[in-house]
């Protein structure tokens, strides 16, 4: 019986319910508003619970790491060029350039991070700090740039009206108040009686696949965006994604940090997993086109393939 390469089959779960999604959209099975509300369901509901449940379960010490000083200098360019092209390329609006920031440099470190790591690192608990990174510091940032964008357009805003919405908005925002109950739950070492703490990790473990089933509706009944410009800026985020950061990590990583071997391939490897899903659930949310975070997420995916095969290959424990 054959059975798939190990990289490959990380990457399984990711066509597969995509692939399902499309055919849920395609037949109509669902619904016309099944995308918009699975969507509002994986922000609202599915994903706090399931980053509560992961970063109450993770030791906040994992940030002492001095291989996450690598894979936050990649995030970081990563994240300010994508924005920097959204903006002054492409002439976006601040909320799509976050999307476009987000695109760049935020990687799928849930379900594709941990069977990456597992497989060609030998060792998924390299994934936790980048979790924590991602979750308690980039997505805060992220949905901030979108809350005020978003909030700009509804019209002009006093100045305490507008710091009292961005002291508010962890309130008005599941994903952050989940992030954070669950950074809290972590330091004082609390866990949830096993029942409820059960019921919490089920609710959570369905944030992925429906939002993997939710992108996969995307692909189907609406136009495809074309046209160069398009084609050029999804091309530049994909680029960006796929090698700037992981080149940006390995550059920090070897010649500034001097890294040991292990945690540099560690880090290159994670920098250069594809862009989350979670790009596409935030613009799908926030009502802005998501064209962009979807075609980022598939063609990342896609190519990252090849990417982190060759990084397995040039850095790993062979060529140590």
């Amino acid at each position: 019986m054959h059975t798939l390469p190990p990289l490959l089959s990380g990457f399984v779960p990711i066509w597969a319910l995509s692939a399902a999604g499309y055919a849920v959209g395609r037949t109509g099975l669902l619904g016309q508003q099944a995308e918009s509300v699975l969507g509002r369901f994986v922000f609202h509901v599915a994903m706090p619970a399931a980053l509560f449940t992961t970063v109450a379960g993770t030791p906040l010490d994992a940030f002492a790491n001095m291989s996450m000083i690598a894979f936050a200098a990649g995030t970081a360019l990563a994240c300010l060029l994508g924005f920097a092209v959204s903006r002054w390329l492409f002439g976006r609006r601040l909320p799509d350039q976050a999307i476009g920031g987000m695109a760049a440099g935020y990687v799928n470190s849930a379900n594709l991070g941990i069977p990456v790591a597992a497989q060609i690192l030998g060792d998924a608990s390299f994934v936790a700090p980048v979790l924590l990174f991602q979750v308690l510091l980039v997505t805060p940032v992220i949905l901030t740039v979108l809350d005020a964008g978003t909030g700009a357009a509804a019209g002009p805003r006093r100045p305490c009206r507008g710091a009292a919405r961005m002291l508010l908005m962890p309130l008005r925002t599941p994903v952050i108040l989940g992030a954070a109950l669950g950074c809290a739950a972590s330091a004082a070492g609390w866990r949830l009686p096993a029942a409820l703490g059960h019921s919490v990790e089920l609710l959570g473990g369905a944030g992925v696949p429906t939002a993997l089933i939710t992108l996969g509706m995307s692909l189907h009944g609406r136009p495809a965006a074309t046209g160069p410009a398009f084609r050029a800026e999804i091309g530049v985020t994909v680029l960006i994604k796929t090698l700037v950061q992981p080149l940006t990590a390995f550059a920090v990583g070897s010649l500034v940090l001097h890294l040991p071997a292990q945690q540099l391939f560690a880090v290159v490897i994670l920098s250069a997993l594809p862009s989350a899903q979670n790009v596409f659930i935030y613009a799908r949310q926030y009502d802005l086109s998501t064209a962009l975070a979807r075609d980022a997420v598939m063609l990342s995916t896609l190519l990252s393939m090849a990417t982190l095969s060759a990084a397995a290959w040039a850095l790993g424990p062979a060529h140590a």
